[in-house]
């Protein structure tokens, strides 16, 4: 158990976000502790779903359809990450995780799924000895405020752009 946990955002248009986030679960379990990762706007197959097999004291739930969302989010889309927040809200406040991961929740907030005052209010409940890790492009600058870490991601370059797909193990 942390004696004191921070706030950290990981942010920009680089590559590395959920995988820095996640690096970090793995020292936190390793050193004995419990993590919670909750994924939004994802949906899909990605192989980190199966470190919950692996990892003693490793959670993982995700909040989103198998579709990425291009454009306006539809309906469900809303209703997942809403979803999401709420149970970020119980899993923050049980008391049975040193960590707590929002993947993908400043993207979140990007789309309008749910707004910032709504993600405030579920961080300020955060418990005097829970690290939280915010994940995804686009941080706003009220998170930016809050928070007591904040690293930018920025792209130089990405085989993406040459048109390779993402990769199991690695994107996925």
């Amino acid at each position: 158990m942390l004696e004191k946990g921070y706030i950290q955002v990981y942010t920009g248009n680089g590559k590395g976000k959920t995988t820095a986030s996640l690096g970090i679960a793995l020292r936190m379990i390793c050193a004995g502790n419990r993590v919670f990762c909750g994924q939004f706007m994802k949906g899909q197959d990605y192989s980190e779903l199966k470190a919950e097999k692996i990892l003693p004291n490793f959670t993982i739930e995700q909040f989103g359809s198998t579709n990425f969302i291009n454009g306006e989010p539809c309906i469900e889309d809303i209703q997942n990450a809403k979803k999401g927040l709420l149970r970020m809200k119980e899993v923050l406040m049980s008391g049975n995780f040193d960590m707590v991961i929002f993947d993908e929740v400043n993207t979140s907030l990007y789309f309008k799924l749910f707004s910032v005052s709504e993600v405030l209010e579920v961080l300020n409940l955060k418990p005097n000895n829970v690290e939280v890790i915010l994940t995804g492009r686009y941080a706003p600058k009220e998170i930016i405020e809050i928070a007591d870490l904040v690293t930018e991601m920025k792209e130089i370059k990405h085989y993406y752009n040459k048109g390779i797909e993402s990769r199991i193990g690695i994107e996925n």
